[in-house]
Order: structure tokens, then sequence, then C-alpha cells
């Protein structure tokens, strides 16, 4: 078992992956049994050359996007501690060490390198990635009661057990957002730590889609809250189709009937009786799913302790 494991996906980062490499290792010196490891992605470049050739355990992923990497780089390296970290040289190194000592030394489950709060508005200059990253942690900070002052940065430290229970779903860039939400809805240790933010290098192209990932970011908000907070999801509709029921029966039905003691708008009557009917399965779909999930987190719990349990014989 590695003592810190440095993950690094990469997919065409020829122009900087060698420098990256060079940089963690002048870093991790003095940290025994610290490894880089480069997962390349398919690349149609000599990243993993150059990343063999400065030294980096290279591996490969031939499942196309960064979750598909996420989770092989997850289910094959055993470390005390992980750190990941892009391979755009965006992010300083220098950081390392300090989130290394936070989840070895505090038993931080999850460190976020956040970008936020120094230089990323002032560097990144694509401003809808800005207007992006700030939709994003106000929807996730609000939704699922936590306080991540970054999102979507890619620079992260992690614990043993988190690593280990953390269920991998996301194909692409969305993971950054399943992992924040997990760690939410898990009642792991999270602290943010601010780092600094550098563009990248000229030349150097994002592999991010603004459009497209970002849509997929807000979908896997969506698709997350409703399997975490099932009862406030279909509470929520459940609350929206009987209030469009009963003020369309007040106005429609009731109101009329009042005045010439005929129900003038039998079909109304109908709908609105088959939309109540809807609120209410709707209610109870929610109230069900609440209490399989409530089961779920127990069962979680369980799965941490076998987590402890095999870090623990592993170090001894």
């Amino acid at each position: 078992m590695d003592n810190l494991a440095i993950l690094i996906p990469a997919y065409n980062e020829a122009q900087t992956i060698e420098k990256v490499v060079l940089d963690i290792k002048g870093v991790i010196g003095e940290i025994p049994k610290a490894v880089v490891y480069v997962y390349d992605n398919n690349s149609q470049d000599n990243t993993a050359e150059l990343a063999q050739n400065a030294g980096a355990v290279v591996r490969h992923e031939y499942v196309q996007g960064k979750g598909a990497v996420i989770r092989r780089m997850f289910r094959e390296i055993d470390a005390r501690a992980y750190i990941m970290i892009d391979a755009d040289d965006t992010y300083p190194v220098e950081e390392i060490p300090a989130m290394y000592c936070k989840v070895l030394e505090r038993k931080v489950d999850m460190v976020v390198g956040d970008r936020l709060s120094s230089t990323y508005f002032q560097e990144n200059k694509r401003p809808f990635h800005n207007v992006g990253n700030a939709t994003v942690k106000f929807l996730i900070n609000h939704l699922f009661d936590t306080n991540i002052k970054d999102i979507l940065t890619g620079y992260r430290a992690f614990s043993y057990r988190f690593v280990k229970t953390f269920p991998v779903l996301s194909k692409g860039f969305e993971i950054e957002t399943e992992m924040s939400i997990h760690a939410a809805e898990s009642n792991m240790f999270v602290e943010n730590q601010v780092v600094e933010y550098r563009d990248r290098p000229q030349g150097s192209e994002s592999k991010l889609s603004t459009y497209g990932d970002g849509f997929k970011v807000i979908l896997k908000i969506w698709n997350l809250f409703r399997i975490y907070h099932p009862l406030a999801f279909f509470g929520s509709i459940s609350l929206l189709l009987a209030a469009i029921s009963l003020l369309t029966f007040w106005f429609r039905v009731v109101v009329p009937y009042s005045h010439t003691g005929i129900v003038a708008n039998m079909p109304t009557l109908v709908v609105t009786m088959i939309v109540l009917l809807a609120a209410i399965v709707s209610l109870f779909s929610g109230m069900i799913l609440d209490a399989i999930q409530s089961q779920e987190k127990m069962n979680f719990e369980y799965r941490l302790i076998d987590a402890e349990r095999q870090i623990n014989n592993q170090i001894n």
C-alpha cells in the first residue's frame, strides 16, 4: 500500500504533463512511498511516453471520459491518502504536502482545492465557465446543505475510506459534482483549502465543453437530488400537482356550481381528480423511496466500517 498516491487523469496533455509530473516529484520527495500515477485516456499525442520518462507510473483507461478514468484509478490503487490533480498545469503542486497532512493527521475524507476564493475569476478567460461554477456551487450548497467552496475543482485529496466507498456513476466531467454530493450526503469530513489557479498555458486546450458538459452537470445535480432526497423531490411535485388540481377545481367547478347549481365543466372535474390522484401517488412514492434511502444510509455506515478495517489490516 502506498502512503500517498498522486492521481493524474490525462488526455492529450503532451504540452504540460512532463512539467506537472516533475513538479510533483519535487514536492513529494520527503514523503515515503509516494507514487505518481498517470492514467492515459486514449491520448493521440505522446502524453504517456512523456509522463513515463518523467518518472510517473503510467497506466491506461480505454473507456473514454474522466469519470471512467477515475473509476479505474479508485479501484486499482490502494493508498492511505490520494491526491487528484489535473494534467494541465493549472494547479499549484506546492499545496500537496498540506493536503496530504490533512487527510492523515486530521482524518479529513476530502480536501477541496478551492480556486474560486483566490484567482480563478481573474485567470479564467471564459465567462460562461465562471457563471457555471458559481451556479453549480449555489445549487449544491443549498440543495444538499453543505459548504463546499469549489464544486468543480479537479484538485482534491481523499481518504482511503472515501475512495473505496465512492460509487462512480458518471462518465465525464460531472464526476466532480458527484464527488461533492456524495461527500455531503455521506457525512464525510470535508475541508476547503484555498489554492491559487492559473489558466492553461497558450496552446493548451480545455477538453471541457461549456454548454454540453454544463448541461450534464445540471442534470447530474437533478438526478442525485432525486436519489438522495426522494421525499423532497416527489413531495414538491405532489404539492405542485395538488395545488393545480385544487385551484382548478375551485375556480372551474365549485364557483360556477355555487351560481348555477349545475356542474357545467364535467371534463375539467374529471381532469382535476386525475391530477389530484397523480399528486397522491407522487407523495407516497417519495415516502417509500425515502424509507429505502434511509436503509441505504445505514448500510453505507457498515461499508465504512469495512473500509476502515481493510486499511488497518494493510497498515498493520
